[in-house]
């Protein structure tokens, strides 16, 4: 594989790990993704949520968490409660619903600054990446495996690979905060 598809690799991984921190944080509407981080006490371990029940969004206020065995909707329902993301689970014996309550203007600003911290660790990421290419194009130009001109070429699409994902991640997060922050 050359540097510029490892980079690119990389920088593709970077770009999809910042999507789906994305995912977890709550606009105004019910998105079964927010539950996503949400870990469950099963079977004597700690799960995912999405490996003990579906969740599915009926309407943009709600979302219902079906267990797949219903003696963990205890679990469920507590492990919701708990997860810090503001939700007051109720559960009727076969699911457990999850109102989602629409989001005060502070909150909203506050999920913006957790936005910005997300696509800043993103860009972090596509650095390195960058950083990891470059360092393997001076080592084959130390080995002399790589001409001058190559190198200096091979430098320059990296560069711009690095731009072009920074501003994916730009476009991401533009999104995002849009959606976080419309009422």
């Amino acid at each position: 594989m050359s540097v510029i598809d490892e980079a690119r690799s990389r920088m593709d991984d970077a770009l999809n790990a910042v999507g789906r921190e994305f995912a977890t944080v709550r606009t105004g509407k019910a998105v079964p993704a927010i539950l996503d981080t949400v870990r469950v006490a099963a079977y004597g371990s700690l799960m995912p949520l999405n490996q003990v029940a579906t969740v599915s969004a009926p309407d943009p206020t709600l979302l219902i968490v079906q267990p797949f065995d219903p003696s963990v909707i205890g679990d469920i329902e507590k492990a919701i409660l708990t997860s810090g993301l503001g939700l007051n689970p109720s559960n009727d014996g076969a699911l457990v619903r999850v109102p989602i309550p629409p989001l005060s203007e502070e909150r909203r600003k506050e999920y913006v600054r957790v936005l910005h911290r997300m696509a800043e660790e993103g860009r972090v990421s596509v650095r390195h990446a960058r950083h990891a290419a470059n360092d393997e194009v001076k080592r084959r130009l130390r080995e002399h495996e790589t001409g001058e001109d190559e190198g200096h070429r091979l430098m320059a699409e990296i560069q711009k690979l690095t731009v072009e994902y920074g501003r994916r991640i730009d476009a991401a997060l533009s999104e995002k905060e849009k959606e976080v922050m419309a009422i």
